[in-house]
């Protein structure tokens, strides 16, 4: 069964984006750019809410993406999408379908599909709601050694706890501490 994994890059108290939604303050090179290479071969899915949808695919099928690593670029573009808007009218972005409401039981026949896993980028929204439907298996915390003092939390509307266990930590040159966690199914 495939696995929903939320990847998501934090600062250090807890923002995965600025005050505006910036995200200029991701710590990345080249060791944390073979950790994503080798993270996205596992991956035949992702997930999106509506603003890192169109944060994305104002960027990844542009002429802007070209300075990226060509893997990356290509995975960005040719991986299914699914789009989570009750506001967008169409998707555009190569192989993204729009979903209007999030249904748990179709969602449970996606994880049963065969294939690889099905991940979550930003869309903090779309991981509240999931995660209170205990849809997320794991999540995939990328701390950056970085205090914002305001922006945008992960978690948003969330009244329950919700225990994780922690699978590993891995830790970078630049300060960055990547924490893997299996969601705690009830």
């Amino acid at each position: 069964m495939k696995k929903i994994i939320a990847f998501e890059w934090l600062s250090l108290d807890g923002f995965i984006g600025g005050p505006n939604g910036e995200t200029d303050w991701f710590v990345w090179d080249e060791e944390i750019e073979k950790c994503a290479k080798e993270f996205q071969t596992t991956i035949d899915t992702m997930l999106f809410g509506r603003t890192t949808y169109e944060i994305m695919a104002g960027y990844w099928p542009t002429l802007a993406s070209s300075t990226e690593n060509q893997m990356i670029t290509d995975f960005m573009n040719d991986t299914n999408k699914i789009v989570f808007s009750k506001t967008l009218e169409k998707v555009e972005w190569k192989n993204s379908i729009l979903v209007r409401e999030i249904i748990p039981e179709e969602i449970k026949k996606i994880k049963h599909q065969t294939g690889r896993n099905i991940i979550i980028y930003g869309s903090g929204s779309i991981v509240s709601q999931l995660m209170k439907l205990d849809l997320i298996d794991e999540y995939q915390l990328m701390i950056n050694p970085v205090v914002l003092g305001s922006g945008k939390p992960l978690f948003q509307n969330v009244k329950e706890k919700s225990k994780l266990k922690l699978l590993n930590t891995k830790t970078f040159t630049s300060g960055n501490v990547l924490l893997t966690f299996q969601a705690d199914k009830k």
